[in-house]
C-alpha cells in the first residue's frame, strides 16, 4: 500500500541564527522533487511552518528529522552499562549503543525541549552529528585509526576511530569572529579570550534518530538511535599512554600566536581574510586540546593519531589544514559535507 504514495523527507539544520530545511520527495524509490530553503529563525516560525506544512499535505507518508545541536550530547567508546555510567549520567541522558560498538547520547530535558518546539509539525528522528560522522567516513573508520571531525557552523565533533571502535567523542561549541569581536572559545579551560557575555558549552554528540521511541532507533516513534521522545522512560541502556610529554604538552602556541599576528597585519582583506585565519586558528586550538585530553585522560585507550578525516559543512580555509599539518604533524584529508542531504540518507535508511 505504502509504493502507491509518495514519500517526503524534511530534514532541519538549525544554525545560530538560521534554519535549513531540505525537503525530498520520492516516488518508488526515486526522488521526482528536491527543494531548499534558508529561514531566519532558530525556531519554528510561521514561514518554515507554511513551508513544511504545504509537502506535509501531499501524503500520510512523510519523515520529518532534525540534526540534534545540544551541547550536552556525546559519544563514549563502550556499550557497556557499568562503563557507560562512568563517562555520564546516565538517569538524566538517553543514550544509544552504535553497532554493538560505542554509545552516542543526549540529555533528555532536550529531547523533550525537540518536542514541544516542534510540536505543530511533530519530529520522527533526531539525528546525532557522531551518528552522521560514523556515517560519512563508514569507509575509512571501519579500517583506518584515525582522528575523524565533523565541522558545522558553530559546532566540532571530534572522535579517534581504531577500525570501527571509538576510543574517543567530544562535541565542542565554536563561536566565529566577525569584524569587531576575537574568536572566543571556551571548554571549560580553554579560552585564548576572556569575555564575560560569551559562554561557550562543550558537548559530546551521537545520532539521536526517534523522538517519540527512543527504546527503538530507529524512528522519532519508534525510536532505537535516541529517535522517540514519547517513551523516554523506557530508553535503553547502555553499557593509556604512560608518557606522550612531547605530544601532550601542546601549551605552547607563541609560535603559531606570531604567525596570526602576522598574518592579521598584513592582509589585504582583513575583515573576510582575517576572520577566516582567526576562525581556522582557534578550531585548530580546539582539536589540538581535544588530542590533549584524549592522550591525558585514562579512561581513553590512548593510541598515536597520524591522520585526521574532516567532514567540512563550514567551508574552512586551508588554513586549518596548514596548521594540522605543520603544528601537529597530521596527515589531512578534507571532505565537503552537505548535512541537510545527510539527514535525508539516515532518514530514508531508519524509514525502511
Amino acid at each position: 500500500m505504502k509504493i502507491l504514495y509518495l514519500e517526503v523527507y524534511i530534514n532541519i539544520v538549525v544554525h545560530k541564527s538560521n534554519s535549513i530545511v531540505y525537503i525530498e520527495v520520492c516516488s518508488k524509490g526515486e526522488v521526482i522533487e528536491s527543494v531548499e530553503n534558508n529561514f531566519d529563525t532558530t525556531t519554528l516560525d510561521k514561514k518554515m511552518f507554511e513551508f513544511i506544512d504545504s509537502y506535509v499535505k501531499k501524503t500520510p507518508y512523510f519523515y520529518i528529522s532534525i540534526l540534534d545541536t545540544n551541547h550536552s550530547q556525546g559519544a563514549v567508546p563502550t556499550c557497556s552499562n557499568n562503563r557507560v555510567s562512568e563517562f555520564i549520567d546516565i538517569n538524566e541522558s538517553n543514550h544509544i549503543c552504535y553497532e554493538d560498538n560505542w554509545t552516542y547520547y543526549t540529555p533528555k530535558s532536550g529531547l523533550k525541549e525537540l518536542k514541544t518546539l516542534y510540536s505543530k509539525i511533530g519530529i520522527d528522528y533526531v539525528f546525532s552529528p557522531f551518528v552522521i560522522l560514523g556515517n560519512f567516513f563508514k569507509d575509512k573508520i571501519d579500517t583506518y585509526m584515525a582522528m575523524y571531525i565533523l565541522i558545522e557552523n558553530n559546532n566540532i565533533s571530534i572522535t579517534i576511530f581504531d577500525n570501527s571502535a571509538l576510543l574517543y567523542g567530544t562535541y565542542l561549541e565554536v563561536s566565529h569572529a566577525s569584524e569587531s569581536d576575537e574568536l572566543i572559545i571556551d571548554d571549560g579551560d580553554l579560552e585564548l579570550e576572556e569575555d564575560d557575555d560569551e559562554n561557550i558549552d562543550l558537548s559530546d554528540v551521537d545520532v539521536l534518530d526517534d523522538i517519540d521511541g527512543l527504546d527503538d532507533m530507529d524512528s522519532l516513534d519508534d525510536m532505537d538511535s535516541l529517535d522517540d521522545i514519547d517513551s523516554l522512560d523506557d530508553f535503553g541502556d547502555i553499557e593509556d599512554l604512560d608518557s606522550f610529554d612531547d605530544i601532550n604538552d601542546f601549551d605552547d602556541d607563541k609560535d603559531i600566536e606570531e604567525k596570526l599576528i602576522e598574518e592579521l597585519e598584513h592582509s589585504e582583506h582583513p575583515v573576510q581574510e582575517n576572520n577566516s585565519f582567526t576562525d581556522d586558528y582557534h578550531m585548530f586550538s580546539i582539536i589540538q586540546r581535544a588530542v590533549n585530553d584524549f592522550y591525558q585522560d585514562e579512561k581513553y585507550k590512548s593510541q598515536f593519531i597520524e591522520s585526521v578525516y574532516i567532514a567540512d559543512a563550514l567551508g574552512v580555509s586551508g588554513d586549518l589544514k596548514k596548521f594540522l599539518e605543520e603544528e601537529m604533524f597530521l596527515s589531512v584529508y578534507i571532505r565537503q559535507i552537505n548535512l541537510p542531504m545527510e539527514l535525508c540518507t539516515l532518514a530514508k535508511m531508519e524509514s525502511k
